[in-house]
């Protein structure tokens, strides 16, 4: 039962990033824009989320206090990151693939200047912890409160919270049904008088938000709120658009598929724990490539069946029919 507590305990914080993540290319790709920059935008996020932790460490303000505003730094420069995507991709019609490539590629190595710049240093490193003992009250519950609310951290219940927001303002809300009728048939929505051009931007934008917010509790669940110029947030990004893409770009599915992928790497860090895998003597390097291997399954055989939007990739224009 420790073992269980464990990695559900483990597993969750790892989990809550990449759904955020996968849900803001969701909401990206629904408006009929591609998101190959959320790993830049994760970046972006997480950076800017632990340059404020780390100017406000030390002051008389609660760790969970700094998590929340570092929270909304981190959504709000992902989306001002976002919306360079979406000038190149909606007002000048570039190749979305190529301008969010470029993107990812940028800000590592920004990251890594403004660090050495500044603080001599690769990233940023903090000395502030988010970790919860107990959630008073939830923490009690039998069987449920050891295992979600006890030894855990805030992000997981936001994580959670914002799934639920995801996909009432997706499936329940006109602004949902306009945002996936123009990664539909924008032309079809243009004639009934929806502005397709702001819909992507606000599909663009809510994606920026989320991965900015992702990349911050990345860093604050899987890096203790650091932040390196070389290790990035470690390829997240990348895997949260496999696991939107596994998920079928719906709220739902896209959970599934990140505690999927977040529980094998949760896994390959475990080995020592668990006697039946350390007892094989495969080295563990092996496990920890688990995660990015079983991407590469999952997507060669769910590809054939994949739906994505029908004109994500496709840049508006208003004349043409």
């Amino acid at each position: 039962m420790e073992l269980t507590y464990y990695l559900v305990q483990n597993t969750l914080p790892v989990a809550v990033p990449l759904l955020l993540v996968a849900l803001g290319g969701m909401f990206s790709e629904r408006s009929g824009v591609i998101n190959i920059a959320l790993e830049g935008i994760m970046l972006f996020g997480a950076f800017f989320g632990a340059l404020f932790v780390l100017n406000v460490q030390g002051t008389e303000m609660s760790p969970q206090t700094v998590l929340l505003i570092g929270m909304i730094v981190a959504a709000a420069s992902g989306i001002i990151y976002s919306l360079l995507l979406a000038f190149a991709s909606i007002n000048m019609k570039a190749n979305q693939v190529i301008i969010g490539t470029a993107l990812n590629m940028l800000i590592p190595a920004a990251i890594l200047l403004f660090s050495k710049m500044f603080f001599g240093s690769d990233g940023v490193t903090t000395n502030i912890r988010f970790y919860i003992r107990e959630i008073p009250i939830l923490g009690q519950i039998p069987l449920l409160g050891p295992m979600f609310f006890q030894r855990t951290y805030l992000t997981v219940m936001i994580g959670f919270i914002l799934l639920i927001i995801s996909s009432i303002v997706l499936y329940k809300t006109k602004f949902g049904l306009r945002l996936r009728a123009c990664g539909e048939h924008p032309h079809a929505a243009d004639s009934v008088g929806i502005n397709v051009y702001k819909m992507r931007y606000a599909g663009v934008s809510i994606s920026g938000f989320l991965a900015g917010m992702g990349g911050f509790f990345y860093s604050v669940g899987v890096m203790d709120a650091n932040v390196s110029g070389h290790t990035g947030v470690s390829g997240f990004g990348f895997l949260a658009l496999a696991v939107m893409i596994f998920g079928q770009w719906k709220p739902g599915k896209i959970l599934l598929a990140a505690l999927f992928f977040a529980f094998l790497r949760t896994l390959a860090y475990s080995v020592p724990l668990i006697p039946f895998l350390y007892d094989l003597g495969i080295n563990q390097t092996y496990y920890k490539i688990l995660p990015y291997l079983a991407t590469m399954v999952v997507l060669g055989l769910t590809s054939k069946k994949s739906r994505a939007p029908k004109a994500e990739g496709i840049p508006y224009d208003k004349s043409s029919r």
